[in-house]
């Protein structure tokens, strides 16, 4: 029982203090004249002050609160090394158990780092989890914190204003041994097919190490060189950026007998390739329509540098004018198919026909160049069916299709073959999902016999219109109608001439996201995400091998024409490799070179600091001579007691309750009450009655 003594006035205080002042006053003074019954008069007046004031005695019933312990499970990437798990699964029910034999203690378990966690496990944060834990306890009801970890946190504050002790069980081994590697310079862009230099350096925690080490260099998966490296010592390495968009820079050396992991003995360094600017020559056989759409296009390019010439004055012309007088450009056509030939990455044919402006060995050059890994593109009008068609030069055999000598001249719609459908350069194209297509018509189409690669749009009476072929190692595109050029002024609608133009002339530069068979994986947090573009009409599955060296099988799903892709929900950090088919690519999911792998060898010394501070301890899990876990007892300490002892952890107990019940006793109330006036004031007349 907890008795207290309480007021509850009867008047307000104001009021009180109003009427006892006077009279107050005067019992006063009647004290210090020395009037006969002025102490008389002074404990009535006490005695009526005291009633009026109605002191009450309190009886509360209390009930004692428990301290709020947490216990704070480390789930990181770090804890799955060696017998790291299974030493903190068994620590954490061993732990569980003797704090629940305590009444004593409130405990909350908090387990951080899992995979199904809003962190992506890429650090291990236990004091943000620790503060989320405490955020709705008083200080003086905080008992402490049992930490169950690798010792590797990265989220340590340099002080600490936690009310109670810290304690930390560290798993792991006192004599852990481990290698890594890591980047030291890494330009985050490059130029394409340029070397960019970088450099690395592979350490280990062992004092002194030295030694040479062999590393593996890989781009985007393929073996480019072996270097020998010294253990601390920076070293040199120079990448030629294979292609445009991510390329991956992986090193990698092997596992030395006794190391902790081989987590850490690879590392990866992510090179966004920039193309310098694609170079394009455009030959315009004579002015007309369409000409100016291609000029606008390929200029508004901003990847794009033009080189743009159109026959004016053919040689066959004569009209006398002196040459002197003549204002026109001589068309450069050695130094442009010969000299510099190899220079351009597209050459266009626009409406072009052989007139002696090229000599005929230039035919062949053109041809042996498109062989070697050039880009030509043929936008045929009716030249192309006629006597002087460059079909009739030894360019024929670069040709994916000889002209018939057909000028179809009748309005249709283009439309998209099964093939266009699925292939990256007209898949998609705004308009082709309705039929007819909601574009405008055109109204010259060039006929062709026996047309090769692929063809993925088709004109009037379905004869081919867009061509698409690989010859040696270039590519040649034909668009058999010059009236594109309609799509662009807006005729009946007009119609995506953009998106077209401009998806034929990076096609045939190499544009590898136009790429018929492609494979590409790309990481959105923890979920990996498979993207498949094909010509067939199934993709089959993917071959997914995780950075532990698992394989798993994950089935690609159409989504849309052309496109396979699949998204699966990963656990591990590191680089995941991919495959489907003949194609493979890499992928790495969480951020590269995470704080979780750059130190996983245990230890006491990050905590032990805060540990002292608080009054805590720092221990690592042992085995008993059983083979059982050993682990420190329970004790409860007094705050601000001792709560470290061999053998024994303390957390602090609180001297907080919660109150259930009140019972009140009235001291001057009723008859008792009554009567002290009663007595006060009678013995005040008496006395004043003498």
């Amino acid at each position: 029982m907890n008795w207290s003594l309480a007021f509850e006035p009867l008047i307000g205080l104001q009021w009180l203090g109003l009427l006892a002042i006077p009279v107050a006053a005067l019992v006063v003074w009647g004290v210090i004249a020395g009037q006969r019954g002025a102490w008389l008069r002074l404990a009535a007046m006490a005695a009526l002050a005291l009633a009026l004031v109605n002191p009450v005695l309190l009886d509360e019933e209390r009930e004692p609160l428990r301290s709020v312990v947490a216990l704070v499970v480390d789930r990181s990437q770090s804890q799955e090394i060696g017998e790291r798990r299974e030493t903190t699964d068994s620590a954490l029910e061993a732990m569980r158990e003797r704090l629940a034999r305590l009444d004593r203690f409130d405990v909350r378990v908090v387990e951080t780092g899992q995979a199904d966690a809003a962190d992506d496990r890429t650090e291990t944060r236990l004091f943000g989890a620790l503060d989320s834990t405490f955020r709705d306890v008083a200080p003086s009801r905080v008992g402490g914190a049992i930490l169950i970890t690798d010792g590797q946190v990265h989220d340590v504050p340099e002080s600490s204003s936690f009310a109670g002790p810290l304690h930390a069980l560290v798993t792991g081994e006192a004599d852990e041994f481990d290698r890594r590697i890591r980047f030291e310079r890494a330009p985050r862009f490059g130029i394409v097919d340029r070397p960019i230099e970088m450099s690395y350096r592979v350490l280990s925690t062992e004092e002194n190490a030295s030694g040479p080490v062999e590393v593996t260099v890989r781009v985007n998966g393929e073996h480019v060189v072996r270097q020998t490296a010294t253990i601390g010592e920076e070293t040199r390495v120079d990448i030629v950026v294979p292609n445009a968009g991510r390329n991956i820079v992986e090193l990698e050396f092997p596992v030395a007998d006794g190391e902790l992991t081989e987590t850490n003995n690879r590392t990866i360094a992510i090179v966004d390739g920039i193309r310098e600017n694609l170079r394009v020559l455009l030959v315009s056989g004579e002015p007309h329509a369409g000409e100016r759409t291609w000029r606008n296009l390929l200029k508004s390019d901003a990847a794009v540098d033009l080189v743009h010439f159109t026959i004016l004055r053919p040689p066959e012309k004569q009209d006398g004018t002196p040459i002197h007088e003549l204002s026109l450009i001589a068309f450069p056509t050695r130094e442009l198919f010969v000299d510099r030939i190899n220079d351009f990455d597209l050459i266009i044919f626009d409406r072009y026909q052989h007139r002696d402006v090229l000599p005929i060995l230039y035919y062949d050059y053109i041809a042996e160049y498109v062989q070697n890994g050039g880009a030509l593109l043929i936008a045929a009008g009716p030249e192309y069916a006629g006597n002087q068609s460059i079909a009739r030069t030894p360019l024929m055999a670069s040709l994916p299709a000889m002209p018939t000598g057909d000028v179809v001249e009748e309005a249709f719609f283009p439309r998209l073959t099964d093939a266009g459908e699925r292939h990256p350069v007209t898949r998609g194209l705004e308009g082709s999902g309705q039929e007819p297509p909601q574009w405008s018509r055109w109204f010259r189409q060039i006929g062709v016999a026996q047309p090769e690669g692929e063809v993925v749009m088709r004109g009037a009476d379905d004869m081919p219109l867009l061509l698409l072929d690989r010859q040696g190692e270039g590519r040649v595109g034909m668009l058999l109608s010059d009236h594109g050029w309609l799509w662009a002024r807006g005729f009946e609608g007009g119609g995506p001439h953009v998106s077209l133009y401009r998806r034929m002339a990076h096609w045939l530069m190499k544009e590898p996201e136009l790429e018929e068979e492609r494979l590409t994986a790309n990481a959105r947090g923890m979920t990996l995400e498979i993207v498949r573009q094909t010509m067939e009409d199934e993709a089959g599955d993917a071959a997914v091998t995780t950075p532990a060296g698992e394989t798993m099988t994950v089935p690609l799903g159409a989504d849309g024409a052309g496109v396979f892709s699949a998204s699966v929900e990963t656990d591990e950090i590191g680089l995941y490799r991919i495959s489907n088919g003949d194609l493979e690519t890499l992928a790495h999911v969480g951020p590269v070179n995470a704080p979780e792998f750059t130190d996983t060898v245990s230890t006491t010394q990050k905590l032990q600091p805060l540990a002292d501070a608080t009054g805590g301890s720092v221990r690592r899990i042992g085995t008993s001579l059983t083979g059982a876990l050993d682990l420190p007892n329970i004790v409860p300490v007094r705050q601000g007691a001792n709560a470290d002892g061999r053998g024994w952890v303390g957390l602090q107990t609180t001297n907080d309750t919660v109150l259930r019940s009140v019972s009140r006793v009235p001291l001057f109330a009723g008859f008792l009450g009554l009567g002290v006036l009663l007595l006060a004031f009678g013995a005040t007349w008496y006395r004043e009655g003498r």
